[in-house]
């Protein structure tokens, strides 16, 4: 071994890891729409950044590391037991914690086709297997995922609703996903969309926690309350687990501008109202004006659809995203998801939507 070779090594697997690539922020043009990364179109609450302004006069003090403000406010909105809540640097920080948590070498854990690109980087770099159960129409396969239930499987990844598709699971099927899983295997219902849903047979999770020894429920402030840039997530755990995350999380992992500003975007439910209000409006616009181009939209019920281009040279996904850049419209390639012939736009301003849609008329025609 030559000299040049002998450096400290990661350990086994981790080289193999697909790094996560986040959407693009720029692009060419006077004015840029970034509807790349599913970011909220109408900023985020006015008492979050009146909060978070505050907290910044005591930059020089450490936060409450049990983030206590916080989680008393998120259990005060949804009836909760503020124990059983833990929150994190975004959900992906929770993601992490528990794949670090319950898998090592030997184990398995089991996501959807299109999955969110984080549970494989959870499972890999814990020394687990990745599982990948296929789906149907772009949709979770119940199924499928307990045909590949092993012995050594030990965590399910379900993404509800699911980034970058769109589509969910109603409860029903939720449940018997549950039903159907051994009682050693951990459920993460990851529920970074769940606001956006406006279906009478969609739940987030909270009833399989709460009844449940093993089921835990994962959600985001970057989405609905528009705080991406603090990094917010919570999950709602059986008290063993939350025992368990307390124990391997940073002791002080959520910042003290973010617990602020977390606590007061949680408590304003007419800014929360009002981005739902918004999508309402805005995605079944966009879906509808982007189908009268010929264009096959995936449904959803997020705030984002997956638009499919057709196969030519002039007209794929990958010509659309280097059009839209030019003309100041930042979209996602989802190349890396297995779908190189779809982009997923975010709904984005009224400003954004139309002047995207005219953009795509103009390419296509």
């Amino acid at each position: 071994m030559t000299g040049s070779l002998i450096r400290p090594q990661p350990k086994p697997g981790i080289l193999d890891i697909a790094a996560y690539v986040p959407g693009k922020s720029s692009a060419k043009g006077a004015k840029v729409h970034k509807l790349s990364s599913n970011e909220s179109p109408i900023g985020a609450s006015a008492a979050a950044i009146e909060a978070f302004q505050a907290a910044a006069r005591a930059l020089e003090l450490y936060p409450d590391g049990s983030a206590t403000a916080l989680r008393t406010a998120i259990a005060s909105r949804y009836g909760l037991l503020p124990e059983y809540i833990i929150c994190g640097a975004g959900s992906d920080e929770l993601l992490q914690l528990l794949a670090h948590a319950y898998l090592g070498p030997g184990d398995e854990a089991i996501y959807s086709q299109y999955g969110f690109l984080v549970y494989p980087i959870a499972i890999q770099s814990n020394g687990a297997t990745c599982v990948v159960a296929p789906e149907k129409d772009y949709l979770a396969d119940v199924d499928a995922i307990l045909a590949r239930v092993t012995s050594r499987t030990r965590m399910v990844f379900l993404a509800n609703p699911n980034n970058p598709t769109g589509r969910y699971l109603p409860f029903s099927e939720v449940k018997r996903l549950h039903a159907g899983l051994p009682r050693h295997v951990l459920l993460i219902l990851d529920a970074a969309y769940a606001e956006y849903v406006r279906r009478n047979d969609y739940e987030a999770g909270l009833e399989l926690v709460a009844t449940s020894e093993n089921v835990v429920m994962t959600r985001t402030f970057s989405k609905i309350h528009g705080l991406a840039a603090l990094r917010i997530g919570w999950a709602y755990c059986p008290a063993h687990v939350a025992d368990v995350l307390n124990r391997v999380r940073g002791p002080f992992n959520v910042s003290g501008p973010a617990i602020a500003a977390g606590a007061a975007a949680i408590a304003d439910q007419q800014f929360v109202e009002r981005a739902i209000a918004h999508n309402d409006s805005w995605l079944p616009w966009l879906k509808k004006e982007l189908e009268q181009l010929g264009l096959e939209v995936t449904p959803s019920v997020a705030n984002f659809v997956l638009v499919h281009f057709p196969s030519s040279a002039s007209r794929n996904a990958h010509a659309a995203d280097l059009h839209l850049q030019e003309h100041g419209f930042v979209v996602r390639r989802m190349d890396s998801y297995g779908l190189p012939g779809a982009l997923r736009i975010t709904i984005g301003t009224e400003e954004a939507n139309r002047g995207l849609v005219a953009c795509l008329k103009d390419f296509l025609s």
